[in-house]
């Protein structure tokens, strides 16, 4: 039999609730953004009331030398301020529990700041999401967590008086007859089940402190029933909420900052910013590592060579990681790389496909800029090319961290400015190539994917041309820009040969009528003027209308000329061609 991991630990809702609340388990999802819905911790305690199971817990013993470390606070608990144990399994529930049972506030996903309420009713034993109607109804308890707060401050009776006091009030407005003995009995049973869940078991694994990541992830996948992953970024943030808050708290504020408009944040309108975004551009500035796993290890103190952890280490790779995580989260840093996305054509979210392309170019941008002291122009041309190139080929999709380790090691023999610019050039260059252009870029945009990167390239480069919608004067840039559709699109994704028209001639699958071919952006009004029409029939009307324009604005628009009279599938052939090139040509622009 081989040497057990884990330790079996019996234990007791409160048990765990107390050591959470003190700082003895870290639980770093009191800082994330809870993802349980309300009416699941509803669930959670009906289910706890009923005497059902509920899961269990699982906890990692900590690395690094444990002392408790004292300070006051309430009825002289004491406070860690380093956890002896990391929840590794079990995190929503524990939160769920420290939320609702003591009012400790969680994060949405905005990263504010929210109450878990759920209500209590003594007299049937039901368990509800707090409404304002609950809040009126005198039945209910309004929050659980006054009831446990009460008896933590020794006045749970004086509660338990108060809520008869107002049931018999609302009762006696009503005309109805004060509380029974019957119903005073239940009520008091009631409370007390509920102050009883303290008591619920809470089965407890403790992983032991000998056991690596990979151990730690193994039993995880395979004890959880959820099908969940547990990988080398859920290590990390674990690691930087409990042992580094006030990194925490800036991460938290960066990414709840990205997400709400206002001057002189991280706000921005190419991605929302999540915590995992941050710990992987520290960890490529930082460390010039795409996987997470050697990450990880460094950061939890390991050494690499000796497989041994200490805290010395754990302080030195730390150190690295923060002074990386300041020029990560440097706004002017931030907002110069976002410019270079912009001038590339990507100036919304609408049409990024990969926030890997985003995360991984600004860890090339900040290389670039402190490494190689690369001067601004040269870096924001550069970098603008290679976020072109890297959105529409794919290039940090499929295998990203091999990609990414392949760059960093072919970056050991570059050693200045010239040389890292010429390297980027000839990555660039060998996947645009002429044979790129001609026949993969047409192949792939041979698609009705609502999500492709080769169409976005597309739309990109219109932005980049800053060529006018078509049968416009009017550029695509500032309407996709959130705020310029109000509550109906300024613009709309129109088929060129319109759905209701294909389904007349027989094409009647969305696999054809869906083509990244046959779509183009057009203006509210354009839209509604050509309707259903063939495209035969709307045509003539456009071209009487622009007159000597109308062949630009096809020529702008990749279509093929006297498309109207084409057969589909011909037209289809022709447009990802001349699509393919106004691609190229936005590159040359570039």
């Amino acid at each position: 039999m081989g040497k057990e991991l884990f330790t079996n630990i019996p234990s007791k809702v409160k048990n765990l609730v107390d050591d959470v609340r003190i700082g003895k388990i870290g639980l770093p999802d009191l800082q994330r953004p809870f993802v349980w819905k309300d009416n699941k911790v509803r669930d959670l305690f009906d289910s706890m009331l009923r005497g059902y199971p509920i899961g269990y817990v699982m906890l990692w013993e900590s690395p690094s030398d444990y002392e408790e470390k004292k300070s006051s606070i309430g009825g002289n608990k004491k406070i860690y301020e380093e956890p002896k144990e990391l929840v590794i399994d079990g995190q929503q529930r524990l939160t769920a529990l420290v939320a609702a049972m003591y009012g400790v506030k969680v994060r949405d996903k905005s990263y504010g700041e929210r109450e878990i309420k759920i209500s209590y009713n003594p007299l049937t034993r039901e368990f509800a999401v707090w409404t304002t109607a609950i809040d009126r109804d005198q039945e209910w308890v309004t929050k659980i967590s006054d009831v446990f707060l009460a008896k933590e401050s020794n006045s749970f009776t004086k509660f338990r008086r108060a809520y008869i006091n107002g049931l018999n009030d609302a009762r006696s407005k009503k005309g109805e007859p004060e509380l029974t003995d019957e119903e005073l009995d239940l009520i008091e049973d009631n409370l007390n089940d509920l102050l009883g869940l303290e008591d619920f078991s809470l089965p407890t694994l403790e992983i032991s402190v000998n056991a690596d990541e990979q151990d730690v992830a193994d039993i995880f996948v395979r004890v959880n029933s959820g099908g969940q992953n547990l990988n080398e970024n859920n290590f990390i943030q674990t690691l930087i909420a409990v042992y580094e808050k006030d990194v925490h708290d800036k991460i938290t504020k960066f990414c709840q900052d990205s997400r709400i408009p206002k001057d002189g944040t991280s706000y921005n309108q190419i991605m929302e910013i999540d915590p995992q975004h941050l710990v992987r551009m520290a960890v490529g500035v930082g460390f010039h590592r795409a996987r997470l796993r050697y990450a990880y290890m460094l950061l939890r103190g390991k050494n690499l060579e000796t497989g041994k952890y200490s805290d010395e280490t754990r302080t030195q790779n730390l150190t690295i990681f923060k002074d990386a995580l300041e020029e990560v989260m440097n706004l002017n840093n931030w907002h110069a790389f976002l410019n270079c996305v912009s001038s590339a054509g990507y100036v919304s979210n609408k049409i990024i496909a990969s926030s890997n392309a985003v995360v991984f170019s600004y860890v090339l941008y900040l290389i670039g800029k402190l490494e190689y002291k690369v001067d601004s122009v040269r870096l924001n041309q550069i970098i603008s090319k290679w976020f072109f190139m890297s959105a529409i080929t794919y290039f940090y999709t499929g295998s990203t961290e091999s990609e990414v380790e392949r760059q960093f090691a072919d970056l050991r023999n570059v050693h200045t400015a010239d040389e890292f610019i010429d390297y980027l050039e000839r990555s660039i260059a060998s996947r645009f190539t002429d044979d790129y252009f001609k026949l993969t870029l047409p192949n792939e945009l041979n698609t009705s994917s609502a999500i492709s990167p080769a169409w976005y390239g597309y739309i990109a480069s219109q932005i980049v041309l800053n060529n006018p919608m078509l049968f416009s004067t009017s550029g695509l840039a500032k309407y996709l820009l959130p705020g310029a559709s109000g509550t109906k699109n300024a613009v709309d994704k129109h088929h060129i040969f319109p759905k209701n028209y294909l389904t007349q001639i027989g094409y009647t699958t969305d696999r054809d009528r869906n083509q990244a071919a046959n779509f183009t952006y057009l203006d509210y009004v354009t839209n509604i003027d050509i309707s259903d029409d063939a495209p035969a029939l709307y045509i003539e009307r456009y071209k009487e209308k622009l007159g000597e324009e109308y062949k630009t604005h096809c020529e702008n628009h990749a279509l093929p000329e006297n498309f109207e009279t084409m057969d589909y599938m011909e037209f289809l052939s022709k447009r990802r061609t001349l699509m393919a090139q106004i691609i190229k040509k936005a590159f040359a622009r570039l």
